[in-house]
């Protein structure tokens, strides 16, 4: 994992829940990443998820899609493999999709951020995080990473994928390198699922920390000083110790155990 904090700012921290930006290209591993989040007690919004279930039996975008796309919905909700035979290669009718689509995902969004208003930290996970203008929301960009040989192992493994339908969806979204530049925190999934989890655990421990320590210090201890830390696991967990160390005297600090790191 690699801290990678540039000074850039999205939204204003001070706010809760703090907001974590989850994105990563297809088949990079971002599910798994979320599953581990959830896993240490962080909300997490799918808006993959969410869209599926909006396309579902009886979701509110079936109606708009069968309106635009005549012929693409039946008794289960939108047909995906139908509608994406119109849209994917075609960017005047995928623009109009994501037309029907965003507006109504949105509204989701908002509604999840109300439910877990009074929860530290919160999880947006969506795919096109950059692309769409997401990263303004989030207080801290989590961008999920592997080689590209394994992204594409994982990608042609699954049921119905082709090599021209992963080529048209990578040609939709950032490039792996552009993502990384703009992160704030890279995860890599290349590695063993065990030191992935270990570098979630760290993380969601490293934001709960500042958090805390930014609500019961306020101007002692500023949010962006704290973001500016550069911290990759990966080259040394002495980043971490030190950091720690620093803070160990602060009462909401202190409240961290050795078994966290």
């Amino acid at each position: 994992m690699r801290w990678r904090r540039q000074g850039q700012t999205h939204r204003r921290a001070g706010r809760r829940p703090l907001v974590i930006g989850l994105t990563g290209s297809i088949g990079m591993g971002k599910s798994a990443v979320a599953a581990m989040l959830e896993q240490q007690g962080v909300p997490v919004f799918d808006a993959d998820a969410e869209v599926h279930r909006l396309q579902g039996p009886g979701g509110a975008l079936v109606p708009l899609i069968e309106a635009r796309f005549p012929g693409t919905t039946d008794a289960h909700g939108v047909n995906r493999q139908k509608l994406g035979a119109i849209v994917l290669g075609n960017k005047t009718e995928l623009v109009a999709l994501e037309h029907l689509v965003y507006p109504v995902v949105a509204q989701s969004r908002q509604h999840f951020l109300r439910t877990h208003a009074a929860r530290d930290l919160v999880c947006l996970d969506i795919p096109l995080l950059f692309e769409k203008g997401g990263a303004r929301d989030c207080d801290v960009i989590v961008v999920v990473s592997a080689p590209i040989w394994k992204q594409r192992q994982r990608v042609l493994a699954r049921p119905t994928m082709t090599e021209a339908k992963f080529r048209a969806i990578r040609r939709l979204q950032m490039p792996n390198h552009a993502k990384r530049a703009r992160a704030d925190v890279i995860i890599n999934t290349g590695l063993l699922l065990s030191e992935t989890r270990t570098d979630v655990r760290l993380l969601i421990n490293l934001l709960r920390a500042g958090r805390r320590h930014s609500d019961a210090c306020d101007d002692q201890l500023r949010w962006d000083q704290y973001c500016d830390l550069r911290w990759n696991v990966g080259e040394g967990q002495q980043m971490w110790d030190d950091w720690r160390g620093q803070c160990l005297h602060q009462p909401a600090i202190g409240a961290i155990q050795a078994s966290d790191a």
